[in-house]
Formats: C-alpha cells, sequence, structure tokens
C-alpha cells in the first residue's frame, strides 16, 4: 500500500534546494552606466524587468554588457515563474556573448523548472566546460541527475563543488542522494554537516530526521523533526513525518494532533488526511477513519493508499463488501498489486465468495510467488471449501518460509483434525495458542472455529496476513 513519510512507509522524502546565482554587471562596463542599467543589474522583480528593457532596447550596449542585461532580465523572469520568457533571455545573451558560463547554468536551471532535464544537464555541461571551478553548475547538474534518478553522478557533482565550495545546501543535497541509495548513516553525516554549517537550516533538521526515520529511530527523528519546526513553525511536511514517527511509536493521539495541524495548513493535504485516517483505525475509531479516506479520495479519487486503507477500516467493522469494493478500486490503479489482491481473496473467502477468493489468491502468488500471506490466505479458502489435503500443502508452503506464522498453524491444525489427524492438529493450534492465545476467537470471527476449542470474545483483528496502512510521505518536492 503506497502512502505518506514526505512523505510513506516504502519511500522517505528529502527536500533539496538550490540557490539561482544573479549575474550583475561588472567593471567592464565602466563610467558608462547609466540609472537603467543600475538597476537592470542591481534591482529585482518588476522594476528590474522594465530597467533590464529600456538598457535591451537602448542601443547603447553591444557583446558582453547586453548579454549580462538579457540574462539579469531572464534571472527576474525565471523568480516570477516565466520559464519560457527567462529562456528566450537567456537564450538572446548566449547569442551576444556564448562564453559566459553563467548564462548556461542559468538556462540549465530555468530548463529544470520545465523539467526538460536533459537539456539542462547540457547547458550545465556546457557552464562547467567554460569554467571547470564552477561550483553552483556543478551542484545543480548534481540536481539533474539526482532527478532522473542517476544518484551516483549525482553524488560525484556534489562532491566537487562541496570541494570547490562547500557550503549547507550542498551537504544538504548529497545527504539526500545518499538517502535515496538507503546509506542513511553516510547522509546523516552530510546532514550533521549541514546543520553545522548553517544552524537556522530548518530543511537539513528535516532531512535529517527523515534518515532516523528509515533506520528505525522515531525518537531521534522525532528530536530532528521538533528543531526544524522551531525554526520554522508552519513546517507542514514536518508536522507529517513527526506524526509517522509518534504513530511508530504506538503515540497515536500525538500523531493526531500532528497530522491535525498539517490539516490546518492545509486542509487538502490528502496525505495528512490518510495518514490520521490510519492512526484513528488502529486506535479502532473506525468510523472517523472511514469519513478520513472518504475525504481523501474525494479530493482524489486515484489514491490507492485511502482506498486500501479505507477497505481495512471495513474489514474491521465486518462490512465486507465495502471492504471488497475497495479492493476493487485498488486492484484497477494498481494491477500488479499482490497485496491487494491476496487482501481481496481473504475477505472474499470470509464472505464466502470461494471461487472468486482463489481467483485472487491465484493472482497473488503469480505476482510473487513466494508471497507467505498468500499462501495462507489460498490455505484459508481452501480450508473454508473443504478441500483438506490443498489447504495443509499451502498451510506447509506458509510454514516453511514463515515457521511461527500464527495463522497459518491454527490453520493447518484445523485442517489436521478435520481430515482425522488429531495429533498433529493439536500440536499445531498449542504452537498457535502458545503465539497469540486470542488465536480461537479470531478464527471464530472469520467463521472458522476449530472443534472442541472454547471461543472467547477477540478484539479487532491485527491479522498478518494483511498489510500495515501505509503512512508515509512519497512525495518529492
Amino acid at each position: 500500500m503506497a502512502g505518506g513519510i514526505r512523505r510513506a512507509i516504502e519511500g522517505v522524502m528529502f527536500a533539496a534546494f538550490v540557490v539561482t546565482p544573479l549575474v550583475t554587471g561588472d567593471a567592464l562596463i565602466g563610467s558608462a552606466l547609466a540609472d537603467d542599467w543600475e538597476t537592470c543589474a542591481k534591482d529585482t522583480g518588476e522594476a528590474a524587468i522594465a530597467a533590464c528593457t529600456r538598457a535591451i532596447k537602448s542601443d547603447r550596449y553591444t557583446g558582453r554588457v547586453l548579454a549580462l542585461a538579457y540574462s539579469n532580465r531572464g534571472v527576474e523572469w525565471k523568480g516570477k515563474g516565466d520559464l519560457d520568457r527567462a529562456i528566450a533571455d537567456y537564450d538572446e545573451a548566449v547569442k551576444h556573448d556564448p562564453q559566459q558560463a553563467a548564462v548556461f547554468n542559468n538556462r540549465g536551471f530555468a530548463y529544470a523548472g520545465k523539467q526538460d532535464i536533459e537539456r539542462a544537464i547540457t547547458d550545465y555541461d556546457e557552464a562547467i566546460r567554460l569554467n571547470p571551478k564552477y561550483a553552483s553548475a556543478l551542484n545543480n547538474r548534481g540536481l539533474a541527475y539526482f532527478g532522473l534518478g542517476q544518484h551516483q553522478r549525482a553524488i560525484a557533482d556534489y562532491d566537487e563543488a562541496i570541494r570547490l565550495e562547500p557550503d549547507a545546501i550542498r551537504l544538504n543535497n548529497r545527504g539526500n542522494a545518499y538517502a535515496t541509495r538507503h546509506q542513511f548513516d553516510r547522509a546523516i553525516q552530510d546532514f550533521d554537516e549541514a546543520v553545522t554549517l548553517d544552524p537556522r537550516y530548518a530543511i537539513a533538521f528535516y532531512n535529517r530526521g527523515n534518515a532516523y526515520h528509515a533506520k528505525g529511530d522515531p525518537d531521534r527523528a522525532i528530536q530532528n523533526y521538533d528543531q526544524a519546526l522551531a525554526l520554522y513553525a508552519r513546517y507542514q511536511d514536518a508536522f507529517v513525518n513527526r506524526g509517522v514517527a509518534y504513530e511508530k511509536k504506538g503515540q497515536y493521539d500525538r500523531a493526531i494532533a500532528d497530522y491535525d495541524q498539517a490539516l490546518r495548513l492545509d486542509p487538502r493535504d490528502i496525505t495528512a488526511l490518510n495518514n490520521r485516517g490510519n492512526a484513528l483505525l488502529k486506535k479502532g475509531q473506525y468510523d472517523r477513519a472511514i469519513r478520513d479516506y472518504d475525504q481523501a479520495i474525494r479530493l482524489d479519487a486515484n489514491y490507492v493508499a485511502a482506498y486500501f486503507s479505507r477497505a481495512i477500516a471495513h474489514e474491521s467493522k465486518r462490512n465486507y463488501a465495502s471492504a471488497i469494493a475497495d479492493y476493487d478500486h485498488v486492484t484497477r490503479l494498481q494491477p500488479t498489486n499482490a497485496a491487494a489482491f491476496n487482501s481481496r481473496c481473504w475477505a472474499r473467502a470470509i464472505a464466502g465468495q470461494i471461487e472468486a477468493a482463489l481467483n485472487d489468491c491465484n493472482e497473488a502468488l503469480k505476482l510473487r510467488p513466494e508471497y507467505v500471506n498468500a499462501l495462507d490466505s489460498r490455505g484459508f479458502v481452501h480450508l473454508k471449501a473443504g478441500q483438506l489435503d490443498k489447504a495443509i500443502a499451502d498451510y506447509d508452503a506458509a510454514l516453511k518460509l514463515e515457521p511461527n506464522k500464527v495463522a497459518s498453524l491454527y490453520g493447518r491444525g484445523t485442517a489436521r483434525r478435520k481430515a482425522g489427524d488429531n495429533t498433529g492438529g493439536n500440536a499445531d493450534i498449542a504452537a498457535a495458542r502458545m503465539l497469540k492465545p486470542d488465536v480461537v476467537a479470531e478464527f471464530a470471527r472469520f467463521g472458522l472455529a476449530s472443534a472442541a476449542e472454547p471461543v472467547r470474545n477477540a478484539g479487532p483483528s491485527a491479522d498478518a496476513r494483511r498489510p500495515e496502512p501505509s503512512n508515509r510521505r512519497d512525495r518529492y518536492y
């Protein structure tokens, strides 16, 4: 199930910032500087754009000086988000002076903003060819390679940029690349250096929190999210990810409080809605959880994580028809999601849809041949169908992969008893009850109590055959 640490349990999100260099005039212009040129070179925003435009149209400048005017105006267009105008000005700058590395760097940055990464890299290459010690261009090319998933090439560029001009942003960017390669200790070293160079760099604290979370250390993750939020109180992603860390520690109320805060900042944040639903689900507040999933799905009808989580909530309420309908959405949106086919198999088996359940389990095992949960689920389907030999064979296969799987031990024990093997069946059931005392009541809820076993009430199932609701962000920015 995909979902959200910013942001979801499979993916870690790390923020990467880059500085756009502003190209200004220099001594080449000498005493000929006019007011328009001064404003074009040193001011920002609309005033700078207007001044650069007048300077360009004045016919007073040629060559490098005219190129600088175009480049400066391009920087301002980029700052306003008008990438096409920015690129057009950089094109003109290159025509008038093709030897300025900064112009190629700036145009590359604009192309990157348009997600034209290949053209961005071509421009960064030229900037670096013209100036091999151009740390900003090396850093920007590293970001471009990172965006293409070429993390080792990104690291090589960050290495050189940091060697030439070490700063917190470049260290943070390299840390992101190491973290994406799951080299979390190495990433933390870079984040450590980044916050040493800039103790007010909230993003590096946040990213270090993500790395600690990925290492399974929610306490240190929370400490870093705390520091990030102390520096930037409206850091929405830090609220989301701190909520995830609290949830990992079982502190659901604190997690919900963080998701609440994230939703105050952005009521349309579907990942925060899904995450809050997951925390409520774990607290047994199924109706409130479903309301959050409903809202997330209203905002994004293709949000797989919310459908999957809502299905689990419906299962917990024993509303199997609604659960199956949600699994239908997941398999439609992700036809290779083996977990969804397995979960629908289980729900259909409980609902008595034996043939459809068997088809789902077979599909899950086609996608993942050694999927222990699907073997267990198919064993359950065969058991409900009275096909005891097939049930025992599936449970044997599941227990070979996971010897202490409670559901498979209990299921095989039940099948063995029904097949007349009381000794083997009793041994399996005893082993299952040692591992999970309420297993008898749980299977009774699923419509399959073992003969001669006393049944006691059981709380909501936490059965391992369905995946834990995912609650970490998978969005990058």
